[in-house]
């Protein structure tokens, strides 16, 4: 079983190439499940989370859905991280994440991709973009291997950085950050809500024609990227910026 919770792309290409490798049909999109407020069934494994890295940890929603689903019978967990750089100490919260919810827990391993935090960052050009996913491609393979032989993921070298970027950055990031107000739409907004379709938490909703966000968000990007107009801004930030989705696809994705 794989699960996966994707903004732009990056973590359901990684999802689905392994999904490919290990002939699993049962890929799951985090997302949706989110989006309905269903139950997550976890009842067989292993079970292969992947998701983006917000501030050197899982995204908090994903978190919850995983803990509100609770217990699990000691099911072996991967966790498969997607990043513009590194994850940090990312693997000390999912550790205890799977001690409390009954996850046998595997490890977490990151796959380095495109940086698609507009909020925040530039998004590179599409052939940069292409070249930094070929690159993450024998990164991937390297997790399949792993997954394929029931190992569990080496653990890497943490510093005090990687320490501190989970452990105080990401609360700090929560707080100050991951906030909507800054989110607004041009008046070349065609009103074709597929921003309030794509929004996993359901914290758009079309007012007058527009947009409008209700301060749930979780910064996942998809709708500034996912605008077919390129209507919705983030403050000044995304201005004549790129936006980004994942230049792959793939048979399962298509």
């Amino acid at each position: 079983m794989i699960c996966y919770f994707s903004g732009t792309g990056n973590s359901k290409y990684v999802a689905c190439r392994i999904s490919e490798a290990l002939a699993d049909s049962m890929l799951v999109n985090l997302n949706d499940v989110i989006k309905k407020n269903n139950k997550l069934s976890i009842d067989q494994g292993p079970v292969i989370i992947v998701t983006p890295t917000y501030a050197w940890r899982i995204p908090a929603v994903v978190e919850k859905l995983i803990r509100d689903n609770a217990p699990y019978n000691n099911i072996d967990a991967y966790f498969v991280m997607t990043c513009g750089g590194e994850i940090g100490n990312a693997g000390k919260y999912v550790r205890a994440l799977c001690a409390k919810t009954g996850l046998n827990y595997k490890g977490v391993a990151g796959v380095v991709m495109p940086e698609n935090y507009i909020a925040m960052f530039s998004a590179p050009d599409s052939d940069t973009a292409l070249n930094i996913v070929n690159d993450a491609e024998k990164s991937i393979d390297s997790i399949i291997s792993v997954i394929r032989a029931k190992d569990s993921f080496p653990q890497s070298k943490l510093t005090l950085i990687d320490r501190l970027y989970s452990n105080v950055v990401n609360p700090v990031f929560y707080s100050f950050c991951v906030k909507d107000k800054s989110f607004y739409a041009k008046d070349n907004c065609i009103s074709c809500k597929k921003c309030a379709a794509l929004c996993p938490l359901n914290n758009i909703k079309i007012v007058d024609g527009k947009p409008s966000w209700q301060g749930n968000c979780t910064h996942c990007m998809a709708c500034i990227c996912g605008c077919p107009t390129r209507a919705i801004e983030y403050g000044k930030k995304s201005v004549n910026q790129p936006r980004y989705h994942c230049p792959k696809q793939t048979a399962t994705q298509s």
